[in-house]
Parts: structure tokens; sequence; C-alpha cells
């Protein structure tokens, strides 16, 4: 099997929503969570489910995870609620991760990594500036994510 690593960079909110749709159900720990103030930075090692190869293939094997990189620059400031910052191993799942402009036109605004159980990380920014990369070998998932859709 060739293992193709993927890299992505997003400098406006188009660019970010297929970031968003890469990272959708990624898993990570607190402790891999980290806010650089005098870089300006946050960046976030992640497990991320690979979509893209369960959506073309849909047999034995296809239910992938990639340990991944993201990082954010230009980074203001970082605010979480519902995240469990004083245990360095809890869990959290990334559904999406979404931008607001301050103004129209204006690139500062507010990243928020939304996460599963109604938690969420925003990130006040100059602007986006973001890159997500690979960084190991895929390896099998046990199972693939599924969402309970709330019926109204």
């Amino acid at each position: 099997m060739t293992v193709t690593e993927l890299t992505l960079a997003a400098a406006d909110a188009e660019d970010l929503e297929i970031i968003s749709a890469r990272l959708q159900d990624a898993v990570g720990q607190v402790k891999d969570l980290v806010w650089l103030p005098k870089s300006r930075r946050f960046a976030a090692l992640l497990n991320r489910f690979k979509w893209e190869t369960a959506e073309r293939r849909r047999g034995r094997g296809d239910n992938l995870r990639v340990r991944a990189g993201l990082h954010f620059d230009d980074v203001l400031s970082v605010k979480s609620t519902r995240l469990k910052r004083g245990d360095p191993e809890a869990v959290f799942e990334l559904l999406a991760i979404t931008f607001a402009a301050k103004a129209a036109d204006d690139p500062a605004g507010t990243i928020e990594l939304v996460l599963a159980g109604g938690g969420a990380i925003k990130l006040e920014v100059e602007c986006i500036d973001a890159e997500l990369t690979d960084v190991s070998g895929e390896w099998a998932a046990l199972d693939r994510p599924s969402h309970q859709i709330d019926e109204m």
C-alpha cells in the first residue's frame, strides 16, 4: 500500500473549509494542544480519519487514521469552552473548523474549532494562516466515525 502524505495550507475561509473537511472526526488529547503566545502560534497533533480514502474504497481496510499536525499563525488569543484543560490525557473529537470575520472584507476574525459535546476552541486571528500536514504512516481505525442526527 502506498502512503500519501497530505499537506494543505489555508489563507482564506474557503481554504479553511478544505482543512476542516480533512479533519472532520479527528481525535486528540489535551496535552497535544499548544498555544505559543510569543510566536503567536496555536498548534495541535491529531489522529485524523482519512475520509479521502474511505470515500474512494468501500471495503476491508478502508478505515484508516494518520497522525497530523495542524497549526495556525498570527493568533492573538486562544479561549476554550468545555475542554478538560486540567486533564492532559482527556480526549476530544474535532467536528469542524469555522471562520467568522470581524467585518466584511476584513482578514481578522475568529477561527473556531468545534468539538463534540458542545466544546470549542476559539482563536482570535489577524488573518487566516493555517497548515495541516500528515506526520506519520497510516494505521487501521477500529471503526468509521458516524454521527447521530437529531430528529426535529
